[in-house]
């Protein structure tokens, strides 16, 4: 489920009962017979063809996991982050424990981590560091934060409910900078993943439906190029933050502005390159020659990279809450909220075969670490997949 923040104390009823209907929610359904809309029934499973070869490796579990995970990847270790506050890194390539940590506090966001220092933040608006399983610095934030920590170039960067941004030292958690986009006014945000990401020597964060280039070391505006624009009658329906994964080749970056569009981005000239009508909540991802994403009704859908032509299109997944697609050389990897993991192939969305995990919800984007394709549940189930 999608929710979202507001950023003044106006209209809270109305606002809750907005945001819930939007996002599906069913104790606010109407039972038929008084108007209200069945929810869609998740297409049913057709039969494996198991025409790519892959197995689970091994398992672990870190806990329960009830926020928006992102499961981040240095090398052949990926770091992870349950609701009771754990941190845990893995190592890839058998599942073993490389450390473990707490950050005393339920988890709102993480992990971001360059393989040195590792962040996440936490309820009660603290972002907590960590290098090797140690505690290094924790700093109280104004803002809540919904989006991973991103770690790089010694500095520590935060995407704000706000969507303001600060640099903190990697090492101390002093605070370097902030920078508060002057045209934004409105009055919600998602409470949701957005995008913060580097390209060479520029951090590269969503703010709205633009994507916007910013000074690393001062925080300064570099670029901004807009991805969506707001449209509609209400606060809802003219919320068009970017969310979530980016598909990157090079300086190409491609992302999701959420329920309106898809678009890619030439960041060396902070250029547009194309944008298509989209209605997605998670991100993208891609290759060379396609960007691949999963719509809220769960088509799966590959536009051209070139131009943002529709490749193909599969409905054979609808309606069973999918995240975030991932691209695997000749696959199209996504994992929905019945735990199973679904490969279908890049060049038609065919399937390729299917895997079950723990019964829970795949709760983050599937990642490579090394050879293996990582999977995270909300049961805290990280699963290893390798081929066969």
């Amino acid at each position: 489920m999608i929710a979202f923040a507001i950023r003044a104390a106006a209209r809270p009823l109305v606002f809750a009962f907005a945001a819930m209907a939007l996002a599906g929610c069913s104790s606010l359904s109407l039972p038929t017979w008084l108007g209200g809309v069945e929810k869609p029934k998740p297409a049913e499973l057709t039969s494996n063809p198991a025409t790519l070869g892959v197995r689970q490796a091994w398992s672990a579990n870190v806990g329960a996991i009830n926020f928006a995970l992102t499961t981040n990847v240095q090398g052949n270790a990926i770091t992870v982050a349950a609701s009771d506050g754990s941190v845990v890194s893995l190592d890839a390539t058998d599942g073993h424990q490389l450390w473990r940590a707490n950050a005393g506090a339920p988890i709102a966001a993480g992990v971001g981590s360059d393989g040195k220092v590792s962040a996440v933040v936490t309820n009660a608006n603290e972002l907590v560091a960590f290098e090797g399983g140690k505690e290094i610095w924790r700093q109280r934030l104004p803002v809540g934060v919904y989006t991973a920590p991103f770690v790089a170039g010694a500095r520590v960067f935060i995407l704000q409910a706000d969507r303001s941004v600060v640099g903190f030292d990697g090492q101390t958690g002093r605070k370097l900078w902030t920078y508060t986009r002057a045209a934004s006014s409105e009055p919600l945000v998602l409470s949701h993943p957005g995008v913060m990401l580097a390209v060479g020597d520029t951090l590269l964060v969503g703010q709205s439906g633009r994507l916007a280039g910013l000074n690393p070391l001062t925080g300064a505006v570099r670029w901004e190029a807009p991805i969506a624009v707001p449209r509609g009658i209400n606060d809802v329906e003219r919320l068009v933050d970017l969310v979530g994964s980016v598909s990157r080749i090079g300086t190409d970056i491609c992302a999701r502005a959420f329920q309106a569009a898809v678009g890619c981005v030439d960041t060396n000239r902070a250029n547009v390159r194309w944008t298509k009508t989209a209605s997605g909540s998670e991100g993208v991802s891609g290759d060379n020659d396609f960007v691949f994403g999963t719509e809220s009704n769960g088509t799966v859908i590959a536009w051209k990279r070139t131009n943002g032509d529709r490749a193909w299109s599969t409905d054979l997944l609808s309606h069973r809450g999918l995240t975030a697609p991932f691209s695997l050389g000749r696959a199209v990897v996504v994992g929905d909220s019945f735990g199973y993991v679904h490969f279908l192939s890049r060049e038609d969305g065919k399937l390729m075969n299917r895997l079950d995990t723990d019964k829970s919800a795949v709760i983050a984007a599937p990642v490579l670490a090394g050879n293996t394709l990582v999977v995270v549940t909300k049961a805290g189930g990280v699963f290893g997949i390798v081929p066969q």
